[in-house]
């Protein structure tokens, strides 16, 4: 590994994103094999409103865990609090001591790289337990919409 770090250019945490491919791999293979085991079918497609609702109910979830300062306790491990960024949220560096941590904290920072293992776990809720990810995702598209609405009302006082 080491020489493909050095021909790679960067000082990377490859090792780190390895393991957080591992067990991405692994979560979705769980999934199947439980799928598999239970007699769970996906359906023959997702409706436009399901893909609709767990688009924003992820947007929403992933900036939740990378962003909010309600959620910084679970990013504190593995990153370092640099300040606000904006309503209700922080700007937060990765710790870099260990390929491991700085790999689940650039997972843990960045809502795009949550965004994947979000959007994965609704849409296997969608399969497994439909109602109650519908519940969660629309109570988290609400708090998307209510969010917008927060921000142009700011926006339309000044």
């Amino acid at each position: 590994m080491n020489r493909i770090q050095q021909a790679y250019g960067e000082d990377r945490p490859l090792p780190g994103y390895l393991l957080a491919i591992g067990t991405y791999t692994a979560l979705v293979g769980a999934v199947a094999a439980v799928g598999r085991f239970t007699g769970v079918r996906l359906p023959e497609k997702f409706s436009l409103g399901d893909t609709a609702l767990v688009a924003v109910a992820t947007h929403k979830a992933s900036r939740l865990l990378t962003k909010e300062a309600v959620t910084s306790p679970l990013r504190a491990p593995f990153t370092r609090y640099e300040e606000p960024a904006g309503h209700a949220e922080l700007k937060e560096s990765v710790r870099s001591d260990h390929p491991a941590r700085h790999a689940i904290g650039e997972l843990l920072t960045c809502p795009f790289c949550a965004g994947v293992w979000i959007a994965s776990g609704l849409t296997a809720g969608l399969v497994f337990a439909p109602r109650f990810t519908r519940l969660v995702s629309t109570a988290l598209t609400a708090v998307a919409a209510s969010d917008t609405l927060n921000l142009v009302y700011d926006k339309l006082k000044s």
